[in-house]
């Protein structure tokens, strides 16, 4: 039996603010220079692995850093400087629909021949390939839905019963067993992944770091609420039919039966939540704060302009018959804790 840790390792850094980061929270360091984190690729590994290791420490931090670095005053002014750089290089890079209306629009439109990766993945992805796309997927799925539970608090009325309902659904209804993340870890299990929380972090490309980012920037501040709405709408308006294609990739590939059924499960349940997220989660926050109606925008349109970068990465990457990953994976038989 796999014992998950609950804090995972500190990964190696990759660049100079990484590093600088990585040392002030083993107490070894001082923070990265003004100049360095300003200089910094905005979707770089250096840049992101950093704002990742600071966001971490809102869920499950990590082993031998003091819980008490969450609330550093230092840190946070880093983390801050780090976002400014990010998230005005994705206002600058985002290309936005007119309306909010326009990018619900074109969630709901599934082209008849589509290239992305679920495409790819049920028609002629390998079993290796589904591995690395777990290995990179696992960042978020091994804490599916907390990044949107930020937003709770900074709803009312129709908007936050809507939101809470979807996000008891993903935690399972009150079922252990059937708590998302537990099911990725199912999924993981079947395709010989390590189901340690945040294992894969340091295999993880800065494509899919940035994914997963983008969450916890939205959810963590309340001034992105909307955004942090917009976000929500783009994965479970789209997740039904993806979800659909991964488990055909599934089965054609041999993989086991938790690993189809966390996409099966997917299938069902976000076609179901699409219509809540579009009717009551967005419609019920427009009809208390109409003004967040062009962040809701954003926030679907910066999701899938970054969800497009991976996407491309993974497929040059697959194309080519290479690794998508920073470092290969091993052949690992682990059970779920």
């Amino acid at each position: 039996m796999h014992h998950e840790h609950r804090e995972p390792e500190l990964p190696p850094a990759r660049g100079p603010v990484s590093a600088a980061v990585t040392a002030y929270l083993r107490d070894t360091g001082p923070l990265p220079r003004a100049e360095d984190v300003g200089g910094a690729t905005a979707y770089g590994d250096d840049l992101q692995l950093a704002l990742y290791l600071c966001y971490e420490l809102h869920y499950r931090g990590f082993a031998g850093v003091a819980a008490q670095r969450e609330w550093d005053p230092d840190l946070l002014r880093v983390r801050s400087a780090l976002e400014h750089r990010f998230l005005s290089t994705l206002r600058a890079d985002t290309p936005g629909h007119d309306s909010l209306d326009d990018a619900l629009a074109a969630l709901l439109v599934e082209p008849v021949h589509g290239t992305g990766v679920s495409h790819y993945l049920r028609d002629e992805g390998e079993l290796w390939q589904l591995r690395e796309y777990a290995a990179q997927r696992s960042l978020y799925h091994l804490k599916e839905a907390d990044p949107h539970a930020w937003v709770l608090p900074r709803l009312w009325g129709r908007a936050k019963a809507a939101m809470a309902a979807v996000e008891f659904d993903e935690w399972g209804g009150g079922r252990a067993e059937r708590v998302h993340a537990r099911l990725f870890a199912g999924l993981m299990s079947d395709l010989g992944l390590d189901t340690a929380y945040g294992r894969y972090l340091d295999a993880a490309s800065a494509e899919v770091l940035a994914t997963v980012n983008l969450m916890s920037l939205f959810g963590l501040h309340r001034a992105l609420r909307g955004a942090l709405v917009g976000h929500f709408a783009a994965v479970e308006i789209t997740s039904s039919p993806g979800s659909r294609r991964l488990a055909e990739a599934l089965r054609r590939t041999g993989a086991g039966p938790a690993a189809q059924f966390f996409y099966d499960e997917h299938v069902e349940a976000d076609a179901v939540h699409e219509q809540v997220v579009r009717h009551d989660v967005i419609g019920g926050l427009l009809d208390e704060e109409p003004h967040l109606a062009a962040d809701v925008a954003f926030g679907i349109d910066a999701t899938g302009y970054l969800e497009d970068r991976l996407g491309a990465r993974l497929l040059a990457d697959w194309r080519a018959g290479r690794s998508s990953l920073r470092t290969p994976l091993a052949q690992e038989v682990t059970g779920i804790s």
